[in-house]
């Protein structure tokens, strides 16, 4: 009961690292816009449509090469393209084709956005277009950044300061930073403050695997890190279900926020873990926490801290094998993962299927909502489809083996890459369900990689290895969405960098040993 407790608090907030690691997808949209005008316009043409307000033509827009044609109250007649308007010299009659002379002008007055589908997004706001259209392509990079930092220090700060002042302090920062992303009064501050936030976020993330894991039996074990990508996933089908309902930017950001709040207020309640405090030497404080987990469980004689380290005192032989693990533990370096060839083959494919995974992730979640058809509805399917395939994850690594389960669905999601490009375009339906396979099969390979990697790995240079691996992982993440952004060179891009990388991890996966059944190399 007592685990029970910690683990759905602790993976509550999980939800709250989902919904700001892709919060972006909505909040930094790009709508139709034109140049604005030099005064008050009297008529609006668009090829053979005459409209009295420039709001009227947004239904017609198709394309960003087409330009509007409006006539003033003065009588002047302007050419409004996206990021240049031109002025006609000769006004007599308003027509869509001109020949005559013109004088082209910049954007000075502004731009005239379509509002229809989102009343305001941070594009809108600080007119991020044309020549500053690259200061919106850095929001998601650099917020990757920041949870690729974010990661690393505070992952660090846990083992040094305890868990649980990790989770208070960066659950307290997600709700502060995400409310602060709000009443930010300029793009620089904006990316700022989202940086410090994706900080939080991935420190909370990293320390919350590491708290559940010191906390839930071996039985349980897999399933319960495995699940913690669930929550995440429900954060992703969060945000897909608010940016349906709230359509300006800065209250989009309140409320998902606002999603955090129920963990800050009963975040102070959880419990240090007994494992960390074991390592400290503070043994009446683990007792402490042992004896609460008794009273919850119902347990009548609680275990006595005392007699485990009395056990481990009058063993000399496991004392000094832990005096020699310890002085050899400091020694390991990133440079231990490439002893010789054999353990440097697996670290590189260990590495590329940890960047695979995360570049796949990603790319799939963030293209989602450019396929057509309903984007809020695509990227709650996105969301959705990764319950069942953690599920499947599970079942898979514990019948058929971690490397048999990461083969297939590594090459699988190349061949959805591949079978994604011949699908034609008009069939939305097919091509949202063939994207929801896609993250299906790279999220039970992102899943599964966690404890595979563990595995693969002797003692001495375990946490090393999900280290650096994580690292590589996160450096997928920071690539992810200048990917996205070649659609716009060719709009299957992205798909087929996927597709290779994928292909390439599964291939070279077949050379990895199985681990399930097998026990844990210490050498």
């Amino acid at each position: 009961r007592f685990q029970a407790c910690v683990y759905f608090a602790s993976v509550f907030q999980a939800m709250s690292c989902g919904i700001h690691y892709l919060a972006s997808v909505f909040m930094a949209v790009t709508p139709k816009f034109v140049c604005g005008v030099p005064g008050n316009v009297s008529s609006v043409l668009f090829y053979n449509s005459s409209e009295s307000s420039i709001e009227d033509i947004w239904t017609l827009w198709t394309s960003p090469e087409n330009y509007i044609v409006v006539q003033l109250e003065n009588g002047e007649v302007w050419e409004l393209n996206q990021c240049s308007r031109s002025k006609r010299e000769v006004s007599l009659d308003l027509a869509y084709e001109y020949k005559g002379n013109k004088s082209t002008f910049s954007c000075s007055n502004g731009y005239l956005y379509d509002d229809t589908k989102w009343k305001s997004t941070v594009v809108t706001q600080w007119d991020l277009v044309c020549d500053r259209e690259w200061l919106a392509k850095l929001i998601q990079p650099t917020f990757m950044l920041g949870v690729l930092i974010g990661a690393v220090i505070f992952g660090d700060i846990a083992d040094r300061l305890g868990r649980r002042r990790v989770i208070w302090f960066t659950s307290a920062g997600q709700f502060v930073f995400g409310i602060a992303v709000a009443f930010t009064f300029d793009y620089y501050s904006f990316v700022i403050v989202r940086f410090l936030l994706a900080m939080v976020s991935s420190g909370y993330l990293v320390v919350a695997f590491v708290y559940v894991t010191e906390f839930v039996g071996i039985k349980a074990r897999t399933w319960a890190s495995m699940h913690v990508h669930a929550f995440f996933a429900i954060g992703i089908m969060i945000v897909a279900l608010v940016g349906f309902l709230v359509r300006t930017w800065w209250v989009y950001q309140i409320f998902l926020s606002i999603a955090t709040l129920p963990f800050v207020l009963c975040c102070w309640m959880l419990p240090e873990t007994p494992f960390w405090l074991l390592s400290e030497e503070r043994y009446e404080d683990a007792q402490k926490v042992i004896n609460i987990m008794a009273r919850w469980n119902k347990v009548s004689s609680p275990c006595k801290v005392s007699e485990l380290c009395s056990v481990q005192q009058d063993d000399p032989v496991s004392g000094r094998m832990g005096d020699n693990d310890t002085s050899s533990t400091k020694k390991h370096n990133i440079l231990d993962l490439f002893c010789n060839w054999h353990i440097a083959r697996r670290t590189i494919t260990v590495w590329l299927i940890w960047f695979t995974g995360s570049l796949g992730y990603y790319v799939f979640s963030l293209s989602s909502v450019s396929l057509g058809g309903n984007e809020y509805l695509n990227l709650f399917l996105i969301g959705a489809v990764e319950l069942p395939c953690y599920i499947i994850a599970c079942i898979a690594m514990d019948k058929l083996g971690r490397r048999n389960t990461l083969i297939p669905f590594l090459i699988l999601s190349a061949l959805i890459c591949v079978l994604i490009m011949f699908i034609p375009q008009d069939f939305n339906i097919l091509i949202i369900l063939a994207n929801m396979a896609g993250k299906f099969s790279i999220g039970v390979a992102f899943g599964l990689i966690y404890l595979y990697t563990a595995e693969l790995y002797p003692t001495i240079v375990r946490s090393l290895a999900v280290g650096s691996g994580s690292m590589m992982c996160r450096v997928g993440s920071v690539v992810a969405p200048f990917c996205v952004y070649l659609r716009s060179i060719w709009i299957f891009m992205p798909l087929l960098l996927v597709g290779i990388m994928a292909l390439l991890s599964g291939i070279l996966t077949i050379m990895l040993p199985e681990t399930l059944g097998k026990p844990l190399t210490n050498t």
